[in-house]
């Protein structure tokens, strides 16, 4: 009597299997708008609430339209990116989960949606009136997209496109309601923003063990990108500081330095920790920034509005 020999076979692949068991659906879609994200959008409150002028209805109904219209072209920008990325996604640990590298949402459909949002965007910035805000929008979009298939492979100027956009965004809060936008406002954003992103960037190296899936990340140590964060954090922090003491009196304006303060460092703490690959995630999470932000926000709302 012969033994039935059995074969072992490798284990198949579960991102594929996955792929091919699964079919589309709406919320798939939604999910990869990364609707999470959108709260970087929320930087374009930031100059009409140092202005005073969300208390307006009209300055509120500008700074809502600009969110809104920021949150079309990011979402279509991210569609773009992950139809144009996922191959490469799907070999990442964590992004081959995203919902058009699992196959939940199909790459042709990505690009479709991604493409309608990017035409919507600067479309619902014309809301407000003018030329501006599109105008601000369009260049946006120019950005994200030069980063997506060129500056993104470009050391160094990848870290700088990327705190662009974060610039781009406060920038435009204030073209939407027609205010000046200070030096000090541009320079702490812009420190700022260079600061998440080398954390960003620090907490993808970290995580990658010498196995860097994104290829830019090859170009980098966590040395340098460490000494990218202290240097924005530092200048960032006095910068603030001057702002802060120099153009306002009251005493609120210099509280608002405590919490501001706190804010950095319990930032460069967690990306120190590994955990600051996605920055949006550690304010949605994170206990103690969220009291920090709090803080400052309640110490500003008092120095602008009640005092």
């Amino acid at each position: 009597m012969s033994e039935e020999k059995t074969v072992a076979r490798p284990p198949a692949d579960p991102p594929a299997a996955a792929r091919a068991a699964r079919g589309f659906s709406p919320a798939a879609l939604v999910r990869a708008c990364r609707p999470r994200q959108w709260l970087k959008n929320a930087l374009v409150f930031a100059a009409p609430a140092a202005a005073g002028v969300l208390v307006t209805v009209q300055g509120l109904l500008d700074a809502l339209i600009a969110f809104v219209a920021f949150c079309a072209a990011a979402s279509g920008a991210y569609l773009l990116n992950d139809a144009a990325d996922v191959e490469a996604d799907r070999r990442h640990p964590r992004k081959r989960h995203r919902p058009i590298a699992a196959g939940l949402v199909p790459v042709r459909l990505a690009w479709v949606a991604g493409g309608l949002l990017v035409a919507l965007a600067p479309a619902l910035a014309a809301l407000s009136g003018g030329w501006r805000l599109p105008a601000v929008v369009a260049g946006y979009l120019a950005l994200t997209f030069s980063y997506t298939y060129w500056l993104k492979h470009q050391e160094v100027v990848d870290l700088v496109a990327v705190a662009g956009c974060h610039v781009i965004r406060a920038f435009a809060g204030a073209v939407a309601v027609d205010v000046p936008v200070t030096n000090w406002f541009l320079v702490v954003v812009s420190l700022g923003s260079l600061q998440l992103v080398a954390g960003k960037r620090e907490a993808e190296l970290r995580a990658s063990d010498g196995n860097a899936t994104r290829a830019i990340l090859s170009a980098y140590t966590p040395t340098y990108l460490a000494g990218v964060r202290a240097m924005s954090s530092g200048a960032m922090i006095v910068t603030y500081c001057l702002w802060a003491l120099n153009d306002h009196p009251g005493p609120f304006h210099a509280i608002s330095i405590i919490p501001f303060v706190l804010i950095v460092l319990r930032h460069n703490l967690l990306v120190d920790r590994g955990v600051g690959e996605e920055p949006e995630e550690l304010a949605l999470r994170d206990r103690h920034l969220q009291v920090f932000i709090a803080l400052l926000l309640v110490s500003l709302a008092v120095a602008i509005y009640l005092t």
